[in-house]
């Protein structure tokens, strides 16, 4: 079975958005659900989708809406990044992230797919994997997503709360980019979907 790449571009829930806004997570999940249980585009195995009901999240939590510093790093070259199977996208680290939760010092590198910017839809989408202290436990040991845009200025945002897992935590016939080991950060995040089987 031919293996894809999917990544969420959620772009009208709350993509980007400048404050913290409960609905807009509210709805991203109501999104995710929907796609999940739709038999057209579902990634679950049918067994799986048969008994679908909803995905299972973190509760929506305003800690998890972070405000970071962004560096923005030269002289970047693009690389293969591996994923669950032989494709290896080109990517090229965009920059880099800096925050603190609970008193500790996080950094996040923030990557950029070089065909994806290609499309006008997609220039001002970056991809933010990563894995924490919940990897495994009570999230995807393979680490979660974020989608985000490119903002304004050194002083940006990410909400923790639309982070979703990759095609591979449902079907291993997907192909989906490996986080990082640059992105494991020393925290639990609790926030977002949790994993779907143990």
């Amino acid at each position: 079975m031919k293996k894809l790449l999917f990544l969420l571009f959620f772009v009208h829930l709350g993509y980007g958005q400048s404050q913290f806004e409960k609905d807009s997570i509210v709805q991203f999940q109501k999104g995710l659900n929907e796609h999940y249980a739709d038999t057209a585009s579902s990634p679950l195995k049918k067994d799986d989708l048969k008994q679908f009901k909803a995905l299972d999240f973190f509760a929506i939590d305003e800690h998890f809406f972070i405000k970071a510093k962004f560096i923005r790093t030269a002289n970047e070259k693009p690389f293969e990044m591996p994923t669950t199977t032989s494709r290896k996208p080109i990517y090229i680290k965009y920059g880099e992230l800096y925050f603190t939760i609970d008193g500790v010092a996080c950094k996040l590198n923030v990557y950029q797919n070089v065909e994806m910017a290609k499309m006008p839809q997609y220039k001002k989408s970056l991809f933010l994997p990563f894995t924490d202290y919940t990897s495994g436990v009570e999230s995807y040991g393979g680490g979660r997503y974020l989608d985000i845009e490119i903002q304004e200025g050194l002083n940006w945002v990410i909400d923790f709360n639309q982070c979703y897992n990759p095609y591979c935590a449902y079907n291993e016939r997907y192909s989906c980019p490996l986080t990082p080991a640059e992105n494991d950060l020393k925290i639990a995040i609790k926030a977002g979907v949790k994993k779907f089987h143990d």
